[in-house]
């Protein structure tokens, strides 16, 4: 099948955003659209000379779907597909849709969905509830465990005054354990604040290079920083103290992991993703979230299983960690009505986070006025 590309069936293959490709019963690839192009990694006449098993790694159940497709002759489906490639730096999930070419018996179609924007969906919305939870949660520790602790840090204190040297440190350590316990109150009770966001037009990358410096005179001194930044981002529609906060303790907690690290390094990018609507709580219709920026790290990475549940409250990879540092990261990213995704291996660990930008009414109004950025 060689389609005419001025026709209409080429134009509507070449629009479709999913990558399709047209393969023969002997694997050659006959067909390629700009999305498959992309994909791939390959522009379509490189694709269109080489053979479905050689762009592909040897086993994908994608080999075998192409062949019961043709022998069939009936559409299939197959969800969470891992296919691997010479032209991926890893294995990509996605699901494949593949059906035979009606007037021919040799050619099968393929359709890729990633399921990369799927998942992150999803884990964004079960982050949501999981704060909800933590909500509830934080009225009711705030009320009804920090007056009583405010009393025993108080007897605490009197008894350093009173008793004996042998006992000060006694009593030194539980007026301690008591500031870390509202301090840890403290941080669930940011989970309680529903008020609206005071919103602007902003320049993600100040806010980005005023957290570099935050870091790199901080936690962070020893490690390399590599950015790649888009100059031609518009302006994110957000709360500057709030992003701050966010991409702070992204990289706060990339350089903890990094500290056994050789060559340490955190790279943070930004890019230009169009194409991309969900429909998001506080919301009526779908917002378009094309603003992509980026925390990655090369250190030891996260464990697989940890992965889906990173970003819910108390779960947490570190000895000391109180498990609600990404939570609040995520609910910051929820109500500025964008989603954060993560996703590691040995080597490297990837933060990616999906914003929108500012909508008319606001752009109008002028950017936010950029100050001097200083640590």
């Amino acid at each position: 099948m060689t389609p005419q590309k001025k026709g209409m069936n080429w134009t509507i293959l070449q629009s479709l955003p999913q990558p399709i490709l047209v393969c023969s019963r002997d694997n050659r690839i006959l067909v390629a659209n700009y999305s498959a192009e992309a994909f791939f990694g390959i522009s379509s006449s490189v694709l269109t000379r080489q053979r479905l098993d050689d762009l592909i790694a040897f086993g994908s159940p994608v080999l075998s779907l192409a062949r019961t497709v043709l022998d069939r002759r009936a559409p299939m489906t197959e969800y969470r597909m891992r296919i691997g490639s010479s032209r991926f730096g890893e294995d990509r999930t996605v699901d494949v849709f593949a059906a035979p070419i009606a007037d021919s018996e040799d050619e099968a179609v393929l359709l890729f969905q990633e399921r990369t924007i799927a998942d992150t969906i999803d884990r964004q919305l079960v982050s949501r509830g999981a704060a909800r939870s933590v909500t509830g949660l934080a009225s009711m520790l705030a009320h009804e465990i920090k007056n009583p602790l405010s009393g025993i840090r108080g007897a605490a204190q009197l008894l350093e005054q009173s008793v004996g040297s042998d006992e000060v440190p006694l009593a030194r350590l539980i007026r301690e354990e008591t500031d870390r316990i509202v301090a840890l109150l403290d941080r669930v009770d940011v989970f309680g604040d529903d008020r609206p966001l005071d919103r602007q037009p902003i320049n993600i990358h100040v806010v980005l290079e005023r957290v570099r410096l935050l870091a790199k005179s901080g936690i962070a001194r020893n490690i390399a920083f590599v950015e790649d930044y888009d100059p031609s981002l518009p302006p994110v529609s957000g709360n500057r103290d709030q992003l701050i906060q966010v991409f702070l303790n992204l990289i706060k907690n990339a350089a903890e992991v990094l500290e056994k690290t050789n060559n340490a390094e955190i790279r943070i990018s930004t890019a230009f993703r169009p194409g991309i609507r969900i429909s998001v709580a506080g919301s009526s219709g779908r917002i378009s979230l094309p603003l992509e920026i980026t925390i990655e790290d090369n250190g030891p990475g996260v464990p697989a299983d940890m992965i889906p549940f990173l970003f819910d409250p108390f779960v947490t990879s570190k000895t000391h960690g109180s498990g609600l540092g990404l939570a609040l990261v995520a609910k910051i990213i929820g109500d500025h009505g964008g989603v954060i995704d993560a996703d590691s291996r040995p080597g490297r660990t990837r933060f990616r986070v999906l914003l929108p930008v500012v909508d008319r009414k606001m752009a109008a109004e002028g950017p936010e006025q950029e100050d001097t950025i200083a640590p």
